[in-house]
């Protein structure tokens, strides 16, 4: 090799050194470098930076492999890490969870059907078997039975007296001693029959001992079944007879001679207060008189009823 083009050679490796050493000031030096984008710079940074004295032989080889470094990494790097991932989480999760699930809970209790009302035939039964097993006072200890009720439990006309006597505790069935003939009399008065026309219970379910009046505790315990009983059966009109009745169905301290022939309301259904039919058979001076009024207040009963008189035979 002659003299020139040695000192030629000497000069690009200077140059070259140089070059390198001002990239390695620069911190560019040692980059990893992705392939595709580092050939795309590496091809235009080699025609700019070729001398343009030297041979082509020489300064291809050496030049690309500094400069594609470099661009290469600073292009590509930060501009795919921040695009990809955070478009793709947000987008994706919240939309579906929140559509679905409120949607379809609140839709489907609205529409569910109410349980029917329980049939007063059947239920009627099961209470009076409630009320067999019944010990919540102390009558439970001395009864021969309950007494729940007879006649008709869909009829428009209910009767309540006040307890059982000794016919009904021994037959188990209300106003079946001479009071409870008594009353059948009057309801065949109005027109009606005592078996299928009206409805007959009394407040107490179990005599108390010597035909005594009931005591409040006693009336507190038989309230609960009166109560459903008479909802059940859901008369038009129901009498009350006698004042053990009137004061457990209007809760009111007036005895019955202040109280009778006059509307009142039990739990939205008229009462007709009027004489018990054991008052009726008592000898007295004020038993025709009483026998009158009673009868009044029966008739009031059947004009509210919508019932003809029956004629006089």
């Amino acid at each position: 090799m002659s003299g020139e083009p040695r000192a030629e050679l000497a000069s690009i490796a200077a140059s070259l050194r140089a070059y390198l050493e001002w990239q390695e000031e620069a911190g560019s030096w040692g980059f990893p470098r992705k392939a595709g984008t580092a050939a795309a710079t590496a091809t235009a940074t080699a025609t700019p930076t070729a001398n343009p004295t030297a041979t082509a032989t020489p300064t291809a080889t050496p030049t690309a492999t500094p400069t594609a470094t470099p661009t290469a990494t600073a292009t590509a790097t930060p501009t795919a890490t921040p695009t990809a991932t955070p478009t793709a989480t947000p987008t994706a999760t919240p939309t579906a969870t929140p559509t679905a699930n409120p949607t379809a809970t609140p839709t489907a209790n609205p529409t569910a059907n109410p349980a029917p009302a329980g049939d007063p035939l059947v239920r009627l039964p099961q209470l009076a078997a409630e009320v067999a097993g019944c010990t919540k006072c102390g009558l439970a200890k001395t009864r021969t039975q309950t007494v729940f009720a007879r006649g008709n439990p869909q009829a428009r006309l209910c009767f309540v007296g006040e307890a059982p006597g000794a016919d009904e505790d021994e037959q188990g069935l209300p106003f079946v001693g001479r009071a409870g003939q008594l009353l059948d009399r009057m309801i065949g008065a109005m027109g009606l029959d005592p078996a299928k026309d009206v409805y007959v219970c009394n407040i107490l379910k179990c005599r108390p001992p010597g035909n005594r009046r009931p005591e409040p505790g006693e009336m507190a315990a038989c309230f609960p079944y009166l109560h459903e009983q008479l909802d059940l059966v859901r008369p038009q009109v129901i009498v009350a007879l006698g004042n053990t009745a009137v004061t457990a169905l209007l809760d009111t301290k007036l005895g019955i001679t202040k109280v009778r022939g006059q509307w009142k309301l039990y739990r939205g259904v008229l009462v007709m207060p009027t004489y018990h039919p054991s008052y009726l058979l008592r000898p007295s001076p004020q038993q025709t008189e009483a026998k009158r009024q009673a009868w009044e207040d029966l008739q009031a009963v059947m004009k509210e009823l919508g019932l003809e008189l029956p004629k006089r035979r």
